[in-house]
């Protein structure tokens, strides 16, 4: 079983002024693949949400964030991610966005980014619940195998 946290990022939310449903659809996502060990909301604030993901590193297998991947100036949950994460994944976030264009041509202005620190998978995803759910079903069969290889499982990849 993987555990998981949930990150919530937006400052409506964090202040009670909106209901999350992004991190909720999140949980019940993962039923069956992964346990949320942790949940929280915070507001769009750069440090802060760097200092948690330092938190859950090597705490959880993966951490998934929801919202804050936008254009507007609070929108800094990518530079957060950036700021903690070893090594990127590009293709789990240009896959989300692939999948996401099919739906919407805004899914294009997702900054959303993916990545590793230590033995853990960061991914950041959407603020909407149904484009959590669009963006999570894209590569939610991928992730226990990077979470295998990212805790140093040896066996070969070929199909």
């Amino acid at each position: 079983m993987i555990t998981v946290a949930v990150l919530t990022l937006s400052d409506k939310g964090s202040k009670g002024e909106r209901e999350d449903k992004s991190g909720p659809a999140i949980a019940e996502m993962l039923k069956g693949l992964g346990k949320v060990k942790y949940y929280d909301i915070l507001p769009d604030d750069r440090d802060l949400i760097k200092q948690r993901l330092l938190e859950y590193v090597n705490k959880v297998d993966l951490i998934l964030t929801t919202g804050g991947t936008g254009l507007s100036p609070r929108d800094v949950t990518p530079e957060a991610t950036i700021d903690v994460i070893e090594r990127e994944i590009p293709g789990i976030a240009e896959t989300m966005r692939m999948e996401g264009l099919k739906k919407t041509n805004r899914a294009m202005l997702s900054r959303a980014v993916a990545g590793v620190k230590g033995q853990t998978l960061i991914i950041n995803l959407p603020g909407s619940p149904t484009a959590v759910r669009e963006n999570l079903e894209v590569i939610m069969d991928v992730i226990p195998h990077a979470i295998e290889k990212i805790k140093g499982d040896t066996k070969e990849c070929a199909r």
